[in-house]
C-alpha cells in the first residue's frame, strides 16, 4: 500500500539548513534565502554585522507556512532583500517549542492579537528582543496587508533609525512576558473544589448544545476540558441528582466531531480544528498530539455508554495511527500536511462521479446519503465527506436491515480508502517527538485496555522502547529523533507526557523496565525543571541556553499543560511507590497554580485534574497473580469507568519491586490490594472480595 510521502525532497542546498534533520527546515534548504538554524552562529553574525534578525517560525504541516515559502522564500528578488538587510533564521516550532512560546507571547503583547504560523518576528541582535511582529505576509499587497518586501524595507529603516524607544523595549518586554505568568503567591491554606465548579460553570455557559464544542467557529477539540467533564459526571454518578449534563457535553462533542469533516470518514483520525461551527470543514493537517487524547476520550466514552459509535471511532483512530503514522522502527511521526500537490485538502476531496466509478450501485446508494454526495458540494466545488444521515434512516429508506447497510458502508469505505491511498499523499513529518509520542502512547494504552486490543498495547510498548533507546542519550532525554540523531534537550512537556503515558502503559501491561523509566523521568523532572521555591516546573531545564524569557506555563493550549500533567503523574507515581518527594512536588505545583486556577479555571483543565487528585488521592489496585489468572482479575477491577482508579496487574515472579510495591508480595494464588491514599485493604484472595472492596464507598467523592 502506498504511504505518506515524506516532505524532504529538495535540490542541492544553498544555505545553512542543509545539515538539519527537521523536514520543515529541509524544505527551505534550497531557498535563495540564506537561512540559518537558531544558534550561536546566526546570533553572532547578527551582532558582528549589526543586522536585525528575521526569525521565521513554522512547521511542516502548516498550510500558510507553505504559501509564504512558495510566494516569498523561493523568490529570488525577495530573497535578495532578506539577505541584504537581515540575518535570516528558520525555526521548526515542533523542535523548539521554547522559542515558539516566547515569541508567540511577544507577538500577542506587541500586536494585541493572537499569533499563529508562520510567525514572523524581527529581533534586535543584542538580547534577541523583538521590535516588530507579524505572521503571514503576502508577496503582493492583498488581504489588507502590505507586500512582504515593503515590510522588510520599512522594518530595516526603523532599525537603522534607532529611535529612542527601541533601546528601552527590551526591559519592558521582559517585564510584560514575566507578568503573563505571574501566578501570585502559592496557596498555603486548604485547597477546595471551587475552581472545579468554576470550570464546570464556564464550559456549561459556552457549550454549543446543537453541534457540541464550546463557542463559535473556528472550533478546536479541547480534549482536556472534555476529560474533566467526564470526571465531573463520574463524581456525581452515584448521587440522587447526577451531573448528566457534563457527560452529555463531552459525549455530544465527540459524537459531532466524529460525524463531522474534522474526522477522516474514510481513513480515521482527526484533523487539527474545524473552520465552522458544525465541524464540517477542517484545517486539514493531522497532528499526532490531537489524536492521542481524542483516542483515549473515544475509548472512555465507549466504556461509559457501550455505544458502538464510540468504539468504532476509537478503533478507526487507533488503526490510522498504526497504519499511517508509525515509523518503521515503531515510533510515531509528528504530522501529515494539510496540502498535497500544493493544494489544501485535495487528498481528502471527492466527486460523486469518482465515487460511483469505484463502488457498486448498492454501496453508492448508502454512501451518497450518508456522506452528502447527493447534496451540493461543500468544499471548493467538491465534496469533503461528513456524516449527513443516520444509518437507521438510510436503512429505512432503502428497506434494508441496518446491519446490511453497515456492511455496504464499510465495503464502500474500504474501496475509497484503497483508491485514496493511490493518490499523491500529503507530506509526513518524520520527526519522532518525545512528548507527542507520549500522548500517542497514552491514548493507545487506554484504548488497548477498553477495546481489548493487544495490538495497540504492543504498539504503545514498542513506541516507548523507541523513546528509551533512541531519545535517551548520555543519561538525558532529548526532544526529537530523526535520521539517526537525537537532538535538543527535552522540555517539561516531554518528561511529563512520557511519565503519564508510562503509567498508563504499566496498567495495560506490566514491565518493570518501564516502571524504572517512569521513576527516572520523575527524578529528572525534579532535578532539572522544578521551581523549588515557588512550586511547579519551568518549561526549560535549569541548564538550558539563556533566552529572552524562562516560562513556567500552567494553562492548556493545543497541548495539555506540562505542569498539569506533571502534577497528576507525579501524584500517581508517588502513591504507587509511597514516595513523598513526588507527592510534595505534585501538591506544590497545584498550590503554585492556585491563583490562576481560581481566576481562570476554564483555561487550566489539566491542572484541575491534578487538583482533583490532591483533594482525593487516586484509588490504587495492585494485583499479583500468574499470567493465566491476571486477565480475569483485571477485568473485575477495570469493569467501569473510574478516572481516579489505577489498576496494575503484576505477574508472579516479578522480582525486586521498588518502594511500597515491595510489600505487595505474590502468594500461593491471586491476591489483590486496594489502596486509597495511605490506607490499604487487607490482602484480597477472591474475586468476590475484590469486587466488594471496589464497590465500598470512598471518601474521595467531591
Amino acid at each position: 500500500m502506498p504511504g505518506p510521502r515524506v516532505r524532504c525532497d529538495y535540490n542541492p542546498p544553498m544555505n545553512h539548513l542543509a545539515h538539519e534533520t527537521s523536514p520543515y527546515l529541509l524544505q527551505h534548504a534550497a531557498n535563495p534565502v540564506d537561512w540559518y538554524p537558531w544558534g550561536e552562529e546566526a546570533l553572532a553574525k547578527a551582532r558582528a554585522e549589526d543586522k536585525p534578525i528575521l526569525l521565521s517560525i513554522g512547521y511542516s504541516a502548516c498550510h500558510w507556512c507553505h504559501v509564504m515559502a512558495h510566494e516569498s522564500f523561493e523568490d529570488e528578488a525577495t530573497a535578495r532583500v532578506m539577505n541584504e538587510l537581515f540575518v535570516n533564521v528558520k525555526v521548526d516550532r515542533e523542535e523548539r517549542p521554547d522559542l515558539d512560546r516566547i515569541y508567540q507571547a511577544a507577538h500577542h503583547l506587541m500586536m494585541r492579537r493572537g499569533g499563529g504560523w508562520p510567525l514572523t518576528m524581527f529581533l534586535a541582535p543584542d538580547g534577541q528582543v523583538p521590535f516588530f511582529a507579524g505572521t503571514y505576509f503576502p508577496k503582493e499587497p492583498r488581504y489588507g496587508m502590505p507586500a512582504f518586501a515593503e515590510v522588510l524595507a520599512r522594518v530595516a529603516d526603523y532599525y537603522r533609525g534607532r529611535p529612542p524607544e527601541l533601546a528601552g523595549q527590551g526591559p519592558a518586554l521582559r517585564e510584560a512576558l514575566a507578568a503573563i505568568e505571574a501566578h501570585g503567591a502559592p496557596e498555603r491554606g486548604p485547597l477546595s473544589r471551587s475552581p472545579l465548579d468554576g470550570l464546570r460553570e464556564t464550559l456549561g455557559a459556552a457549550f454549543d448544545a446543537e453541534f457540541g464544542g464550546f463557542g463559535d467557529a473556528p472550533k478546536f477539540p479541547q480534549p482536556a476540558g472534555l476529560e474533566l467533564l467526564l470526571r465531573c459526571w463520574w463524581h456525581t454518578a452515584g448521587e440522587p441528582d447526577p451531573d448528566v449534563q457534563a457527560l452529555y457535553m463531552s459525549a455530544l462533542t465527540i459524537r459531532r466531531m466524529g460525524e463531522g469533516g474534522i474526522y477522516d470518514q474514510i481513513g480515521g483520525g482527526f484533523c487539527r480544528y474545524a473552520v465552522d461551527r458544525h465541524w464540517s470543514i477542517p484545517h486539514f493537517e493531522k497532528m499526532l498530539y490531537d489524536n492521542g487524547p481524542l483516542l483515549a476520550l473515544s475509548a472512555w466514552l465507549y466504556q461509559v455508554s457501550n455505544d458502538e459509535f464510540f468504539r468504532r471511532l476509537a478503533d478507526e483512530t487507533a488503526d490510522w495511527l498504526l497504519r499511517d503514522m508509525r515509523a518503521p522502527d515503531g515510533g510515531f511521526c509528528a504530522s501529515l500536511d494539510a496540502d498535497s500537490q500544493g493544494e489544501e485538502g485535495a487528498f481528502y476531496a471527492w466527486t460523486p462521479e469518482v465515487v460511483q466509478a469505484l463502488v457498486t450501485a448498492e454501496e453508492y446508494a448508502v454512501l451518497a446519503p450518508r456522506f452528502g454526495l447527493d447534496r451540493e458540494p461543500n468544499f471548493e466545488h467538491r465534496w469533503h465527506l461528513r456524516v449527513w444521515q443516520p444509518l437507521e434512516d438510510i436503512a429505512a429508506g432503502l428497506g434494508k436491515p441496518p446491519s446490511t447497510v453497515q456492511r455496504l458502508l464499510d465495503a464502500g469505505r474500504g474501496k475509497l480508502l484503497a483508491a485514496r491511498n493511490a493518490r499523491v499523499w500529503p507530506g509526513r513529518d518524520e520527526k519522532v517527538l518525545a512528548g507527542w509520542n507520549g500522548l500517542a502512547i497514552r491514548g493507545l494504552a487506554v484504548a488497548a485496555r477498553i477495546l481489548g486490543r493487544s495490538d495497540l498495547a504492543a504498539a504503545a510498548a514498542a513506541a516507548l522502547d523507541v523513546v528509551c533507546t533512541r531519545l535517551v542519550v548520555d543519561g538525558r532525554l532529548h526532544a526529537t529523533w530523526k535520521d539517526g540523531r537525537a537532538r535538543f534537550n527535552a522540555y517539561l512537556d516531554d518528561h511529563a507526557f512520557l511519565l503519564d503515558a508510562t503509567l498508563e502503559l504499566l496498567q495495560t501491561r506490566w514491565d518493570s523496565g518501564h516502571l524504572a523509566f517512569a521513576t527516572w523521568l520523575a527524578d529528572e523532572l525534579l532535578a532539572r525543571f522544578q521551581d523549588e521555591s515557588g512550586g511547579g516546573f519551568f518549561f526549560t531545564s535549569h541548564d538550558h541556553e539563556p533566552l529572552l524569557h524562562r516560562g513556567k506555563p500552567m494553562a492548556d493550549e493545543a497541548l495539555p499543560a506540562g505542569n498539569g500533567v506533571a502534577a497528576l503523574a507525579l501524584g500517581r507515581l508517588g502513591h504507587l511507590l509511597g514516595e513523598p518527594r513526588y507527592l510534595d512536588a505534585a501538591e506544590a505545583t497545584v498550590r503554585a497554580a492556585w491563583p490562576v486556577l481560581s481566576r481562570h479555571p476554564a483555561a487550566h483543565a489539566t491542572l484541575l485534574a491534578a487538583l482533583d487528585e490532591c483533594l482525593a488521592p487516586p484509588e490504587l489496585v495492585v494485583i499479583r497473580a500468574r499470567e493465566c489468572h491476571l486477565p480475569e482479575w483485571l477485568a473485575v477491577a477495570r469493569l467501569v469507568y473510574a478516572p481516579r482508579r489505577l489498576v496494575f496487574g503484576i505477574p508472579d515472579g516479578t522480582a525486586r519491586l521498588p518502594g511500597a510495591l515491595a510489600a505487595r508480595a505474590a502468594g500461593d494464588g491471586p491476591v489483590a490490594w486496594v489502596c486509597r491514599g495511605t490506607q490499604c485493604s487487607a490482602p484480597l484472595h477472591s474475586l468476590e472480595e475484590l469486587g466488594a472492596a471496589l464497590a465500598a464507598p470512598t471518601a474521595a467523592a467531591l
